[in-house]
């Protein structure tokens, strides 16, 4: 049964503008101030901000009493009439007929020009800001929108454990968990479980936390994230970028057409964000980045090494839409990614690709085909100091029927905060997880 919902939200009455209609709030004091017989409390519910003023005379003693009593984040229902007023926040005010005070809130310690870590160690309360609030409606409409754009294109949603005996990616940012009488790891990647999968589904996706034990402090990591990821059965690696464009693009389509108010608020610059829609991602390769660096930037980057945040920055100053970077050198790159022998290139490069973001925002989405040949995996596994026998199951998946196939990851939290244009990662998650921060 539909629950009877007797009270408005904010945004209906400023949306709907219900001038000189009667209705119902409820919600937290956001700022509350006296002036004589009036006190003028800025009210906030999920959806925005409101005026109401309690009147002495106009509403009860005790309810007046009460009012002047109420302080910040003390939770309220008000009954009154919406008055159209162009000075108040949204051009409305409510003129309270009654002010029940349903939760006397403390003095809140939060207040004006307080420093990050602060709020950060008081992320439980700042969660209520209006910005953290914006930031997890878009967070919400991202998360939909990728379950959507899987659905839509006949992926499955398939869960991988959390709980993984062997690293998918660098040995080194692990999570090691005390498993009963041995040991095992938080998951970095769904990926080596997602490949048995697409046997079965074919086509499939997650949405999952993922954990890596990062020794960076930059405002571009954090230890647990969530990534949603991708794996295609037959797919080779053209497709699997054009995939990935298509998703960010379905993702900002639905944020833009969605939370126009939140960006407003957060300060983000919709114009931005619109190009993307209207342009193509460009596709380039690791060598042709290399060359842009060299003739736009100056930058004399050797072949064969990883490029760093400094070079993603510098190279991105030329884009203002995401560019999908392809083939980079074979030996920094995972040992599930394979050799692509027809490429022209001056060394051995894998079939791969990273997104990057424009603005300094860096890698949003890494990807790639799935190397299908067990002794070149068995030969780069011992390259990267791992022992071979523990991959026997992952070694199974080429030895029955095996076929080409292709995915990649997407981190939320990156893409959150380039959407939001916020500066640091830990304010694109609701409680972040970092080498110094576990609480709260």
């Amino acid at each position: 049964m539909k629950p009877i919902k007797t009270w408005t939200s904010i945004k209906e009455i400023i949306k709907d503008g219900l001038a000189e209609k009667e209705i119902e709030i409820r919600g937290w004091i956001y700022r509350v101030r006296s002036s004589g017989k009036i006190v003028f409390a800025i009210i906030r519910d999920h959806t925005g901000i409101i005026q109401t003023t309690a009147i002495s005379g106009f509403v009860s003693d005790s309810d007046f009493e009460k009012a002047q009593k109420a302080l910040v984040e003390s939770s309220v229902i008000i009954k009154g009439i919406v008055k159209k007023d162009e000075r108040a926040p949204g051009g409305y005010e409510i003129q309270a007929k009654s002010f029940d005070v349903v939760g006397f809130a403390e003095p809140f310690p939060i207040t004006k020009d307080q420093s990050e870590e602060f709020l950060r160690d008081n992320r439980h309360l700042w969660i209520r800001s209006r910005k953290i609030t914006s930031m997890m409606k878009i967070r919400s409409t991202v998360s939909g929108a990728i379950h959507t754009f899987f659905r839509d294109r006949g992926y499955y949603e398939f869960t991988a454990p959390i709980l993984q005996p062997i690293p998918s990616e660098s040995g080194s940012t692990l999570f090691e968990v005390k498993y009963y009488d041995t040991k095992t790891y938080l998951s970095q990647s769904w990926q080596l479980y997602a490949e048995a999968a697409i046997f079965a589904l074919e086509k499939v996706y997650n949405f999952s936390p993922t954990f890596r034990a990062e020794k960076s402090k930059t405002s571009r990591h954090l230890c647990e994230f969530i990534m949603a990821e991708m794996e295609a059965a037959w797919m080779e690696l053209k497709e699997c970028t054009e995939v990935a464009k298509d998703e960010i693009k379905y993702i900002l389509q639905q944020v833009l057409e969605n939370n126009g108010d939140d960006l407003e608020l957060l300060g983000s610059d919709v114009k931005r964000l619109e190009v993307c829609l209207q342009k193509p991602f460009p596709t380039i390769t690791y060598t042709e980045a290399l060359d842009i660096l060299r003739q736009k930037s100056g930058l004399e980057i050797p072949w064969g090494k990883d490029l760093r945040t400094i070079e993603e920055d510098e190279l991105m100053k030329h884009f203002d839409t995401p560019v999908v970077i392809t083939h980079y050198p074979k030996e920094v790159m995972a040992f599930y990614k394979p050799v692509d022998n027809s490429a022209n290139a001056p060394g051995p490069v894998a079939k791969c690709f990273d997104m990057l973001a424009p603005e300094g925002y860096g890698e949003l989405i890494g990807g790639s085909e799935r190397d299908t040949n067990v002794e070149e995996l068995k030969k780069y596994l011992e390259k990267n100091g791992e022992s071979p026998a523990n991959y026997e199951f992952y070694f199974d998946l080429r030895k029955y029927g095996s076929i080409p196939h292709s995915g990649y990851g997407l981190g939320v939290e990156r893409l959150i905060a380039w959407i939001c244009g916020v500066d640091n990662i830990k304010d694109a998650i609701p409680f972040p997880r970092t080498i110094t921060r576990i609480r709260p």
